[in-house]
C-alpha cells in the first residue's frame, strides 16, 4: 500500500474528540480480559475520539484498573463470568450513542453469551467489526449477516447512523468454522475463500493470516504485505479489531477501513520486530509501537 493512497483525515485546529467517532466494544470474559484491553486500546491508538468498553459486571473493577481513557460499562453477567442475555436492552440502548460497534474478543463460547452476540449482529442496525467469539457465535447462524448491506463513506452524524456496514476478521480456522470446511481447504484457496464469502453475505472479510486478504463488495481485493511472523502470537487480532473499529467509526467506508487497518498493523508490528525480535514480540508492543507506524505511514 502506498502511502499516497492512505486516507485518514487530517485533523482540523478547532476539532473536539466527537469528530472521530464513539467506538463500543463488546468483549472480554473471566480470564479474558486481555482481549478487551488490547482491542479497546488499539481503538484509542488508532484515533477514535472515545472508546467504551462493556463488561461482565464482575470484571469491571479489573478494567478500569487496566485502562485508562476507556470508559467502562459494567454489564449482567451469567455465572461463568461472561456477558448475559440480560445485557442485550443495556446494550441496545448505549448503542444508540455511539457510531461502531466492535464486537468478540474473549466473550466466551458460553451458550446465552453467544445467543446475545447474534441477537446485538441480527438486530443493531449500525456499521460493525465481528470477530472471534462472535464469529464462532455464528456457525450455523450466517443468515444473521445478510442483514448488512454496503454504503459510501459515512458522517459520525446521527443523521448518517443506521447503516450496516459489517467487517469481518475471522483467521483460517474461524473462517473453515463459519464455512463448514477443512482448515486445509481455506489454507490453499484463501483469496477465494474470501471473495466468495464476501459476495454471498455482502460483509468486508478479513481472513487473516501470512499475506492477510481484505475482500470487499463490488470486487474490491487488497492482499497486504505488512506484518512478520512475530504476530503470530495471542491478541495481536484484537489489536487489528479495534484498529478497524475506529477508522469505521470515523466514517470511513469499510473497505478502506479493512485495508488501511491491516496495513497499519502490520507496520506497528514490523516496528515492533525491530527492536525486539521477532521471537518475543507480543500483543502490547503493537499497542507501544502504533504511534511510530502511523508517523511512518504519514511523513
Amino acid at each position: 500500500m502506498a502511502k499516497s493512497s492512505l486516507s485518514i483525515k487530517k485533523r482540523k485546529p478547532d476539532s473536539h474528540k466527537g469528530d472521530y467517532g464513539h467506538v463500543f466494544v463488546i468483549a472480554g470474559s473471566l480470564g479474558m480480559t486481555g482481549a478487551a484491553y488490547l482491542c479497546s486500546e488499539a481503538a484509542l491508538l488508532a484515533g477514535a475520539g472515545l472508546v467504551t468498553l462493556a463488561i461482565p459486571k464482575s470484571l469491571n473493577h479489573v478494567m478500569e484498573r487496566k485502562l485508562t481513557e476507556v470508559m467502562t460499562l459494567p454489564m449482567p453477567e451469567t455465572t461463568e463470568g461472561s456477558l448475559s442475555k440480560a445485557a442485550y436492552s443495556r446494550i441496545k440502548a448505549f448503542s444508540k450513542k455511539c457510531d461502531c460497534l466492535v464486537l468478540g474478543p474473549g466473550l466466551s463460547r458460553n451458550k446465552q453469551t453467544q445467543g446475545l452476540v447474534r441477537s446485538l449482529i441480527g438486530k443493531l442496525d449500525m456499521p460493525m467489526v465481528v470477530d472471534a467469539d462472535a464469529l464462532n457465535a455464528l456457525s450455523g447462524y450466517l443468515h444473521i449477516l445478510r442483514n448488512t448491506h454496503h454504503t459510501q463513506p459515512r458522517k459520525t452524524s446521527s443523521e448518517q447512523r443506521g447503516r450496516r456496514d459489517t467487517v469481518i476478521t475471522p483467521h483460517s480456522g474461524e473462517m473453515a468454522r463459519l464455512i463448514a470446511a477443512k482448515l486445509s481447504f481455506v489454507n490453499k484457496n484463501k483469496k477465494d475463500v474470501a471473495k466468495k464469502f464476501t459476495t454471498e453475505y455482502n460483509v468486508t472479510t478479513v481472513l487473516k493470516g501470512h499475506r492477510t486478504i481484505v475482500a470487499a463488495p463490488g470486487k474490491r481485493l487488497y492482499i497486504n504485505l505488512s506484518g512478520n511472523p512475530g504476530m503470530a502470537s495471542g491478541g495481536c487480532g484484537d489489536v487489528l479489531t479495534g484498529i478497524i473499529g475506529a477508522f469505521l467509526a470515523s466514517g470511513m467506508e469499510p473497505f478502506q477501513s479493512a485495508r488501511l487497518g491491516t496495513y497499519i498493523h502490520g507496520l506497528s508490528g514490523d516496528i515492533a520486530a525491530k527492536h525486539k525480535g521477532e521471537i518475543s514480540l507480543r500483543a502490547t508492543d503493537l499497542l507501544e509501537f502504533l504511534p511510530q507506524a502511523f508517523k511512518k505511514a504519514y511523513k
